[in-house]
Formats: C-alpha cells, sequence, structure tokens
C-alpha cells in the first residue's frame, strides 16, 4: 500500500512523463476496449438473427460458425490492456498484500517483469500465425472468410497491454526509489475489506437513489 503522505506530498507536482505517457496510451486502450464491446454486442445481434432465421425461415445464417470463431480474438484480447489499467484482472495477493513500502514494489516489479517475458513472448508468436495467414491466404472451412484480420487483432492487443505493463513497471521502479512520491502509472492494491466496503455504500446508494416511475 501507498503511505498517505505520498498523494499530500506529490499533489502539487507537475505530471511527470510517466502520467503523459499514460494518457497518450489510455485514449487507444478506450478504443480497443469499445471496439470488444461492439464485438460482444454484434455477436449477440447475430445469435438472434441465426435463431429467427434458422426457427421462422427455416434458412441458417451462412457462416454464422465462421463469423463468431473470427470474433473471439477481438472479445478476448482486445480489453486486456484497458483491464490491466483499471485494476480489473485477477490478483494473487496472499503474499502482496502483507507487504509494505519497497519490499511491495520489488515484488511488484518481479511480477510485472514475469508478465512483461510472457506478453512479449505471446506477441512474437501471435505476429508469426498471423504472417502465415497472410501469406498463404488462409480461409475458415465453411464460409471461406480470411482468417488473417482476426490473428493480426492478437499482436495488436497484445502490444497495448505490453506498453501499460511497461508504464506500470516505469511507475513501480520510482515508488521503489522513492516510496513517498507521487503514484504514477501504477494501481494501488486494495485489501479484501475495503473493496466489500465500498461494494456496499454502492449498494446503499443505489437502493437509497429515488426512482421515478415510468
Amino acid at each position: 500500500m501507498i503511505p498517505e503522505d505520498a498523494a499530500v506530498q506529490g499533489a502539487d507536482q507537475m505530471p511527470g512523463p510517466i502520467t503523459r505517457a499514460d494518457r497518450l496510451l489510455a485514449p487507444l486502450e478506450d478504443a480497443a476496449n469499445f471496439v470488444a464491446a461492439f464485438f460482444i454486442f454484434m455477436l449477440m445481434l447475430l445469435g438472434v438473427a441465426q435463431i429467427v432465421l434458422r426457427s421462422i425461415f427455416d434458412y441458417p445464417l451462412l457462416g454464422y460458425i465462421d463469423m463468431v470463431e473470427l470474433s473471439m480474438a477481438g472479445m478476448a484480447f482486445l480489453g486486456a490492456a484497458y483491464t490491466q489499467r483499471m485494476g480489473a484482472h485477477i490478483r494473487m495477493e496472499l503474499v502482496v498484500g502483507s507487504l509494505r513500502g519497497r519490499s511491495l514494489w520489488l515484488a511488484e516489479i518481479i511480477g510485472t517483469l514475469v508478465g512483461l517475458v510472457i506478453v512479449a513472448i505471446l506477441i512474437k508468436f501471435s505476429w508469426d500465425h498471423f504472417l502465415r495467414a497472410y501469406q498463404i491466404g488462409d480461409t475458415t472451412i465453411d464460409a471461406e472468410l480470411p482468417v488473417w484480420p482476426s490473428k493480426l487483432v492478437v499482436p495488436v492487443a497484445f502490444g497495448l497491454w505490453f506498453l501499460r505493463l511497461l508504464l506500470q513497471l516505469a511507475g513501480q521502479i520510482s515508488l521503489f526509489i522513492d516510496p513517498f512520491r507521487r503514484p504514477e502509472g501504477i494501481i494501488l492494491a486494495r485489501d479484501a475489506a475495503e473493496t466489500a466496503r465500498d461494494e456496499a455504500h454502492d449498494m446503499l446508494d443505489r437502493e437509497s437513489t429515488p426512482r421515478k416511475d415510468i
């Protein structure tokens, strides 16, 4: 956890290079996440169209399975960098949650370095798969739709994720050097009690908000 004095000491500081880079990267992550949500929405419409056409008109949608297959990459990976930025990913904090100060940021640095290595490997191999599919003109089996756009989504999404991890690594290193400086480019760890308390407050706020009759 960050010492409480860190936010006070950094309140009057100008945005550093990490914050400026974060502001440049965030719109790209938001756009990628929006595209992933759009894929999910279109898949829902596609499923409704498939059911209506098959049940009422006995005319199934041509290439439905192929389109579902091609959309999976966007739905699965385009929101990864956004999720990393928001801290909405699943973390195992049984050990990290008990650390403080430089020991905490050292553990975070090690975890982020491991993540960077893994994501870099995934970028390399997913790019190779995209090039292979593009060069041989690979298509789906049923409707023979080209698969290279779907495979290109994977290294692009992982590239954004890699940049986000780099920003977090820079922020963690700066806090390892000076634990009292203003946090930049990172998500502050929160324990289970804080999360449960905030969720309870949100639920109470929703229940206490008066509803307008329709």
